[in-house]
């Protein structure tokens, strides 16, 4: 099953090769990762995306917890959190495809970010299963090139949280 995780980390050298290192040496693949800053300058965020058990995915929670720099984990769970990523998509598009590929693009809430005499890059924000259905609309006209963010996701602000976490920062 895949879980998503929320990773927060002091915003120091090796944080983030200490937690993928963790990944690697017990040989779980990352699907998706995405690092930024977050409200604290001395905190960053890792969200990463794993295909593992739930009974597995406790003790990856349990061995992150260890790591140096590693401050809180917490499994976004589906329906309690909002996750999206960005995806920049170049398609190609003759001028008799253009008004087929700008309907697919509005019924996506994608926009142009570029616009060539033979392609289009379309920018999109959205679920990551909104930007695969798109991908996959996309792809028959000539996906040329495809960039995706990973994973970003954070707690949802209308429910309590029933998430495993461990304790607030500080």
């Amino acid at each position: 099953m895949k879980h998503t995780l929320s990773v927060l980390v002091e915003n120091k050298p090796g944080a983030l090769m200490r937690v993928t290192s963790m990944f690697a040496r017990r040989g779980f693949n990352i699907d998706s990762l995405a690092v930024g800053p977050t409200e604290r300058h001395d905190v960053s965020r890792i969200t990463l995306r794993v295909d593992c058990a739930s009974t597995t995915l406790e003790q990856i929670e349990k061995q992150m917890h260890k790591l140096v720099n590693v401050l809180r984990v917490q499994e976004l769970v589906p329906g309690e959190a909002v996750e999206r990523e960005l995806a920049l998509l170049k398609v190609a598009a003759p001028p008799s495809k253009r008004a087929e590929l700008m309907t697919l693009a509005d019924a996506f809430r994608a926009r142009v970010a570029d616009l060539g005499a033979d392609s289009i890059v379309f920018e999109m924000v959205g679920s990551p299963e909104e930007i695969d259905a798109f991908e996959e609309l996309v792809r028959p006209h000539g996906l040329q090139e495809l960039g995706r963010t990973g994973r970003l996701g954070l707690a949802r602000a209308t429910r309590p949280s029933r998430k495993r976490s461990s304790p607030a920062l500080v």
